[in-house]
C-alpha cells in the first residue's frame, strides 16, 4: 500500500473543488494548500478537519481525531484511507449565462408580442466549502464553473424570464426601448437569485444583464420597426396617419378617369361624397378640402408676392394692389372713374378740370393754366402750402382751408 508523501493541486482556476485521486494516505503526509484555496480532509464520509493556506502535516498531533478513527500507534508511520478536497476560494467572475430560446412577451406600449433574447456573465465565491461539497459536489470527481451553469440554469432563466417581464409591464416600457434599464434589471435580479445560491454554499458576487434583444428577422419586430420608422417619418414632416390616409384618397379620387376633372369634385363624385362610406369619412374629406387651395392667385405689382384675388392691398407690403393709372377720382366724393369719363359715376359731379380764371379746360397734373397762366394748385392763405382738392385743413399748420379753389 503506498504512502503519499505529497497533496497539492495547481490546477486550473475555473475548478472550483477537486479530490486529490489517491485515497490512501499516512501519517507524515504533506498537504500544500495555495494562498486561494481551502483544504478539507474527509474519512468515512465525515469531514475531519480544514486546511488554509499553508503546509500541513498529516499526523495525530495535528488532527488528533484521526487517532481515533484510524486507530493508528501514536508517532508510527503508518498508512490510511481518506479523501483531500480541493476547493477554490477564488472569485470567479465571468461565468457566462443566455436565453437558450427567446421569451415571448407582449409589448405593453405596443399591445404586440415580441420575442426577445437576454444575455450577461455573473460572479461567484465559495463561501462556505463544506456546505459546498455535502450539497452540491456530493461524490462527484470535481466541480467547474461550467458545472454551476448547467446546475443553475433552470434557477435563473425561471428568475430572468419573471423579472424582465414584470419590469416591462409594471414600467409601461417597450422591449424596444428596454435596454435603457439594463442597470435596474441586473441589481433586480442580484437580490433575486442571491438566496438561491447562498443555501449551497456560493456567494453571488454580481449579476449582470449584458443585453437584452430581440431577433431582427421576426416578422412582427419587423412590422414594428417599420411602422415606427413610419410614424418618426409622418413628425418631421408634421402629419398624421390619418391625413395621410385622406391625402391618398384625395389623390386617387382625382386621378381616376370616371371622377371629372376637377380634383375636389372627382373626389366628391367619386367617392359619393362620403356619404356612402359613413359620416366619419365625409367629415374628415370636408375638413381637406378646406386645406386645399382652389382659389386662384394674383400678384402684387410692388412686392410681386402671390396673394388672392380678393385682396384690395396686399397682405405683405401693405399697398394698393389695383392700380390707378387709368381711373380718375372725383374731387367731391373720392370716387374712383374711368379715364375718360366727364361725370363721376357716384355723385354726377364733372370730372373735367377747368381753369377758374378763364375757364379752359386742364390737365390734373398742371399747375398753372396754359390759356391765362392762373396758378392752378390750391394753397394755403396761411403758410402757403400746397393742397389737395378735397382738403378742409392744412396737413401743415392745421389752419383751416378758406375758399374752394379749382372747383
Amino acid at each position: 500500500m503506498a504512502i503519499v508523501e505529497v497533496v497539492k493541486y495547481d490546477g486550473s482556476p475555473n475548478v472550483l473543488a477537486w479530490k486529490f485521486p489517491n485515497a490512501e494516505l499516512g501519517t507524515w503526509t504533506q498537504v500544500i494548500v495555495n494562498e486561494s484555496q481551502e483544504a478539507v480532509l474527509y474519512k468515512g464520509g465525515q469531514a475531519l478537519d480544514w486546511f488554509g493556506p499553508g503546509r500541513h502535516t498529516l499526523d495525530t498531533a495535528n488532527i488528533p481525531i484521526l487517532n481515533n478513527l484510524v486507530n493508528l500507534p501514536f508517532g508510527g508511520r503508518s498508512p490510511f484511507s481518506a479523501e483531500v478536497w480541493y476547493v477554490n476560494k477564488v472569485n470567479s467572475l465571468d461565468v457566462k449565462w443566455g436565453t437558450p430560446t427567446p421569451i415571448q412577451l407582449q409589448d405593453p406600449k405596443y399591445n404586440v408580442f415580441v420575442p426577445i433574447r437576454a444575455f450577461g456573465q455573473f460572479g461567484i465565491k465559495i463561501s462556505d466549502a463544506k456546505l459546498f461539497l455535502t450539497k452540491l459536489v456530493g461524490t462527484l470527481p470535481g466541480f467547474s464553473s461550467a458545472d454551476i451553469v448547467k446546475y443553475f440554469r433552470g434557477i435563473y432563466l425561471t428568475k430572468v424570464k419573471d423579472d424582465i417581464s414584470e419590469y416591462i409591464i409594471n414600467k409601461k416600457i417597450s422591449v424596444l426601448e428596454i435596454n435603457a434599464y439594463i442597470s435596474e434589471i441586473s441589481e433586480s435580479l442580484m437580490e433575486s437569485i442571491l438566496p438561491n445560491f447562498s443555501e449551497f454554499g456560493i456567494e453571488l458576487v454580481n449579476f449582470y444583464v449584458n443585453d437584452i434583444s430581440v431577433p431582427e428577422e421576426d416578422s412582427a419586430v419587423v412590422k414594428l420597426k417599420a411602422a415606427l420608422a413610419k410614424k418618426a417619418e409622418m413628425d418631421i414632416l408634421g402629419y398624421s396617419y390619418t391625413q395621410e390616409r385622406s391625402f391618398d384618397t384625395l389623390e386617387g379620387a382625382a386621378t381616376n378617369p370616371g371622377s371629372g376633372s376637377a380634383p375636389l369634385m372627382g373626389a366628391g363624385l367619386g367617392l359619393g361624397m362620403g356619404v356612402g362610406l359613413g359620416g366619419n369619412f365625409g367629415g374628415a374629406l370636408g375638413e381637406m378640402g378646406k386645406n386645399l387651395q382652389t382659389n386662384p392667385l394674383k400678384e402684387c405689382p410692388h412686392c410681386r408676392k402671390q396673394i388672392g384675388l380678393e385682396y384690395n392691398f396686399c397682405p405683405f407690403c401693405g399697398k394698393d394692389t389695383n392700380p390707378t393709372m387709368d381711373q380718375k377720382v372725383c374731387p367731391k366724393c373720392g370716387a374712383s372713374n374711368h379715364n375718360g369719363l366727364k361725370f363721376c359715376g357716384q355723385c354726377g359731379n364733372s370730372l373735367i378740370k377747368s381753369c377758374p380764371k378763364c375757364g379752359e379746360s386742364v390737365d390734373d397734373k398742371q399747375k398753372f393754366c396754359p390759356h391765362c397762366g392762373n396758378p392752378l394748385v390750391k394753397k394755403c392763405d396761411s403758410c402757403g402750402s400746397e393742397l389737395g382738392d378735397n382738403l378742409k385743413f392744412c396737413p401743415e399748420c392745421g389752419k383751416k382751408v378758406e375758399g374752394e379753389r379749382n372747383e
